[in-house]
């Protein structure tokens, strides 16, 4: 990596929230840090350090800042400590200071800050890459977490999404939702996925998203991308707007709240074709989410228009590779069939459950975790030990596995009895060479 050359001192900027007790600060202001006070990464300016971090390495997902470590990057899963000339170990005014440079003059940034400890904001280093940024308080201090969001939009081949996908871009009406852990890559299937319609499709597609993560340009369709705060005070509201405003597609970046799954519910049964997100490890858990969110009286009506208005839920994990060169994604697919939408209005039971029509549907386009984890490890892509505690069922995994689980032992025990004893360790002789001789 490229040292970055120390730039004169740059002006004292306004630091993190105080610590309870201390006084409030004007409204746009954050606490500002002790007068005086020194910082090894004040020589280098936010911009200028956030660039050396991003072409620190390849395959780089977050960039992280915390008082008492140096800048730190995650790396395929693993976080990885920066040595920048300049830089040393950041002190609770270094993360101010940056997380102020980052706010600018967001004033609800800063006042989210304040009053709920943590703010969403995004970020972007012109002709480098865009940011997702998260900025909360801890011990009084600041830490700050940006997800690097690559400049250009995915496309499905790229992201080696499943073939069966394209059909949720054909813009029939229903829920199309993308589900899994932080970090496993959601809202870059959901890019793909709109990039494919606007590539195709001449309609009017509306995003909702808290911030804005790729930039969708006009294409064959027309794209307006609309920021929570900035341009809506909130996804619910966003969303039953967007309901006036003739889209064919409307992507809302996350369904967080029971106002916003049933405008969506709305929205889909009015005729239009919603992307969502959830947090959520597989598709039998997304349908329980939606349906717990509504109180118990309200379930059954909740369930019957799921299952009408559902089109696809697609779950993702992201494993790492057995030669360490990344991280490979899982998809689970379920697909709105009769049978799908049977068990999704009348709850699962013994025998009829959404992964057992998952595994008996793979000639409709659906598919399980267990089942593709299967297939990368017997390719050799992921380890058997990874993929066992990435699957959903390890113990019927290793079932399915039985015949690899055996093999290293068996041929273990064939090697170790036919392997020829070593002969006793000699050491070796080095003849004398005049020109590697030491010189005093």
């Amino acid at each position: 990596m490229d040292a970055v050359k120390p730039q004169p001192p740059v002006a004292p900027v306004p630091a993190a929230p105080a610590v309870p007790g201390a006084p409030v600060p004007a409204a746009n202001q954050i606490p500002a840090a002790p007068a005086g006070a020194a910082t090894q990464a004040a020589t280098v300016p936010t911009p200028q350090l956030i660039a050396a971090m991003v072409k620190s390495a390849e395959r780089i997902s977050d960039l992280i800042f915390s008082p008492g470590r140096a800048p730190q990057v995650e790396v395929s899963g693993q976080l990885v400590q920066l040595k920048i000339a300049g830089v040393g170990l950041l002190t609770p005014d270094d993360t101010a200071r940056i997380a102020a440079d980052l706010i600018g003059r967001n004033d609800h940034a800063v006042n989210k800050l304040r009053t709920e400890g943590s703010c969403d904001i995004s970020y972007s280093l012109p002709k480098l890459s865009r940011f997702r940024v998260n900025i909360f308080t801890q011990r009084g201090s600041c830490a700050i977490v940006m997800r690097v969001i690559a400049s250009d939009v995915p496309d499905c081949k790229s992201l080696n999404l499943p073939e069966q996908l394209g059909e949720a871009a054909n813009l029939a009406p229903g829920i199309v939702l993308v589900t899994g852990p932080t970090g496993s890559g959601k809202s870059s299937t959901l890019a793909a996925l709109v990039n494919k319609i606007n590539e195709e499709k001449a309609c009017h597609i509306i995003t909702i998203e808290d911030p804005i993560e790729f930039l969708h340009s006009h294409k064959r369709s027309t794209v307006h991308q609309r920021e929570l705060h900035s341009d809506a005070p909130n996804f619910a509201i966003a969303l039953r707007a967007a309901l006036r405003q003739a889209p064919k597609l409307i992507l809302v970046g996350e369904m967080r709240d029971r106002e916003t799954i049933e405008v969506a519910l709305e929205a889909a049964e009015t005729g239009h074709l919603v992307y969502s997100t959830l947090h959520t490890i597989d598709a039998s858990k997304t349908v329980e989410r939606i349906v717990g969110t509504f109180p118990l009286s309200d379930q059954n009506a909740v369930r019957m228009r799921l299952s009408k208005s559902f089109r696809f839920i697609i779950s993702q994990r992201l494993i790492p590779r057995a030669d360490a060169k990344g991280r490979v994604a899982a998809f689970e697919v379920l697909k709105a069939t009769l049978r799908t939408r049977e068990y999704v209005q009348k709850g699962e039971g013994e025998g009829k459950t959404l992964l057992d029509a998952m595994r008996d549907g793979s000639t409709e386009g659906m598919q399980c975790f267990d089942d593709e984890i299967e297939k990368l490890i017997r390719a050799g892509v992921v380890d058997v030990n990874t993929g066992l505690s990435y699957a959903t069922n390890a113990g019927n995994m290793r079932l399915l596995l039985a015949d690899l689980l055996e093999q290293p032992s068996d041929l273990g025990s064939l090697i170790s009895s036919s392997r020829p004893k070593p002969a006793p360790k000699q050491e070796p002789h080095i003849p004398a060479d005049p020109e590697l001789e030491i010189t005093r």
